[in-house]
């Protein structure tokens, strides 16, 4: 078809160079929760309104996500899936939620749902973020000078931060100290908030004992890769939470109208 003929792209992932193509554009719809993909277009046309994906089953899905690692861990169910393998009954001293805490890198529309429902489930919640945030229950952090406190009193660390130059690297050597010994590290927003190498030898180190990853740098993520095959490395194929067609469809189109 005729290119001047678009009024809207939906793109996750797009060639570089591919939207200015487009000269009549009244706005770029991303089909995710972040914008990063398209901001790394050099070319993408810096006059036309840009909106990530705020979608009810996108939020869904990345809560379901951290509550279902957050209570296999706090459970201690991946220590149970191999006592059971052994064919040995023992069971390990249950935790108090209200002692388990739990620390969100990002408050975002995304943190702030998870950081809820974990304050529902009674854990014992805390968020990190550029600027406070008033959320019932959860304890908030903000500011590079926040950023130690926070992350010494965070059992199971999760992140949700977008990807900005400050972001950029942030679970790496120095923060990772600062975790107690034995934290969990879960990474659900991208895979270059992580220093990988710094990640392996804090495990191998055991102060952090077990790490849950969504996203990597290079996706998918190569099969040579060391965490394939590190023993404390949970992975998963960057489905935290997957863009449900009739919700998304709803939410583009409603933007549209406001458009």
């Amino acid at each position: 078809g005729d290119p001047s003929e678009i009024d809207y792209v939906l793109a996750w992932k797009p060639p570089k160079g591919e939207i200015k193509r487009y000269p009549n554009l009244k706005a770029i719809l991303s089909l995710g929760a972040g914008i990063d993909h398209l901001a790394e277009d050099p070319e993408l046309p810096s006059h036309i309104p840009v909106s990530r994906l705020v979608d009810r089953c996108l939020t869904q899905g990345m809560t379901e996500y951290i509550l279902y690692w957050v209570i296999h861990h706090h459970r201690y169910f991946g220590k149970y899936t191999e006592i059971s393998a052994s064919k040995e009954w023992r069971q390990i001293p249950q935790e108090d939620a209200r002692r388990r805490r739990i620390g969100l890198l990002g408050l975002g529309e995304l943190g702030r749902d998870a950081a809820e429902k974990l304050a529902n489930f009674e854990y014992n919640v805390a968020g990190w973020s550029r600027t406070p945030k008033d959320i019932p229950n959860v304890l908030s952090f903000h500011g590079p000078e926040d950023l130690k406190p926070f992350l010494n009193r965070t059992d199971i660390l999760i992140c949700l931060l977008p990807m900005t130059t400050e972001t950029h690297g942030i679970i790496n050597k120095k923060n990772l100290a600062q975790l107690p010994e034995g934290a969990v590290v879960i990474n659900c927003a991208r895979g270059a908030h992580v220093v990988d190498d710094d990640l392996i030898k804090a495990l191998d180190s055991e102060h952090i004992s077990s790490v849950v990853l969504d996203v990597f740098h290079t996706e998918p993520l190569p099969s040579d890769h060391p965490f394939w095959w590190h023993p404390k490395i949970i992975i998963t194929p960057h489905m935290a939470s997957l863009t449900v067609a009739h919700s998304a469809a709803d939410y583009v189109a409603e933007n549209i109208r406001r458009v």
